[in-house]
């Protein structure tokens, strides 16, 4: 690939990158924060799964928690 086709690609993604960042209208963020488009819609089921891959994975410290795989964190 030519330094110039280089440069057409770069600045090419860098606008269509540019594209996808848009002002959120006050009209619109009653959509946002619907629970269906939470990264996390559950989050006491998120917070239970990750108890438990701590515990079944017997790591000392692994995602914030201490202990091993006993599940006494």
């Amino acid at each position: 690939m030519s330094g110039v086709s280089a440069r057409l690609l770069a600045v090419s993604l860098l606008l269509l990158g540019v594209t996808g960042c848009s002002a959120v209208q006050p009209w619109e963020r009653g959509t946002l924060a619907k629970p269906h488009m939470a990264l996390t819609p559950n989050p006491g089921q998120t917070a239970m799964r990750t108890h438990m891959e701590v515990s079944r994975e017997a790591a000392s410290g692994g995602n914030g928690a201490n202990g091993g795989g006993c599940g006494c964190n």
